[in-house]
């Protein structure tokens, strides 16, 4: 016999809507450290809450949480093993130019409205 289980969703959403809220109103204050625990931490707290509460998570049988953690595992691996070359400008045997062009028109327009 399977556990009912009583959802407020309406609750749920009111939560998800001032963390949103919260995500928005975190970056307009301009201290870096806050802007990154809001824009970070808030953003997990909402994925928690969504798959716990809409995906039913929660009431799932053990073994698809370690499913969905093992998922979150490759991804990991994937972003570990790619980063290193494709967050770079250029390597041994190659060079990105297209991307350090675009850094240098940042840089200079950054320089260009500092004056």
């Amino acid at each position: 016999m399977t556990e009912q289980v009583h959802r407020n969703y309406v609750r749920i959403w009111a939560v998800l809507c001032a963390l949103l809220g919260v995500s928005i109103l975190g970056p307009m204050i301009g201290i870096r450290m806050l802007t990154l625990i809001t824009a970070f931490g808030v953003a997990i707290l909402k994925a928690y809450l969504v798959a716990k509460h809409f995906m039913h998570l929660d009431i799932e049988k053990r073994w698809v949480a370690y499913v969905l953690l093992a998922m979150v595992a490759f991804i990991v691996v994937m972003f570990a093993g790619i980063a290193p070359d494709v967050m770079k400008h250029d390597g041994l045997l190659w060079e990105n130019t297209a991307a350090k062009a675009a850094v240098e028109r940042g840089r200079d327009a950054g320089a260009g409205g500092n004056r």
